[in-house]
């Protein structure tokens, strides 16, 4: 990839994370908001944010501020909503507001996504781990100063 085309993609990887992270504000979990984003030839093909599935009452958290144990995380609502689409994401981008846990890389995996892009690190990292062993691209964007970091690259600096 020639710089020219790098800097394009960088530019197109920071402009839909900021919408992955618009379109968390849909989402109406307390604890924490998370949005995704499915992109293939710079189309949106899916979108999802975490939540009950459908059908069931708008609220994430039991009294005791504890997530309940159905709700559906951003990555699991898009990849699903793809499912009941004509589209395919075989080969798309997931941009996702959050590092996805190991249950939703797995589905990231079988939905043959080959990109993921992320903007906030979650305290386990099993997931983006497992993602990278599958041979995925994993992309971190930190939202704090818009700067593009490759995974590999943070692993080193680490």
């Amino acid at each position: 990839m020639d710089d020219s085309t790098k800097d394009k993609q960088e530019a197109l990887d920071k402009r839909y994370i900021r919408m992955a992270s618009i379109w968390a504000e849909n989402s109406y979990c307390k604890r924490r908001q998370v949005g995704a984003l499915i992109v293939k030839d710079k189309m949106i093909i899916s979108d999802g944010y975490n939540g009950t599935p459908s059908g069931f009452e708008n609220v994430c958290e039991e009294e005791n501020n504890v997530t309940k144990p159905y709700v559906l995380h951003a990555e699991a609502n898009a990849i699903t909503k793809i499912a009941r689409s004509n589209n395919s994401s075989n080969g798309a981008t997931m941009y996702v507001t959050a590092s996805p846990c190991i249950e939703c890389a797995k589905l990231i995996i079988q939905a043959g996504i080959k990109r993921v892009v992320y903007s906030e690190k979650y305290r386990l990292e099993d997931g983006v781990e497992l993602l990278k062993r599958a041979g995925i691209e994993v992309v971190f964007i930190s939202m704090d100063n818009g700067k593009l970091k490759s995974e590999a690259a943070c692993a080193s600096e680490q």
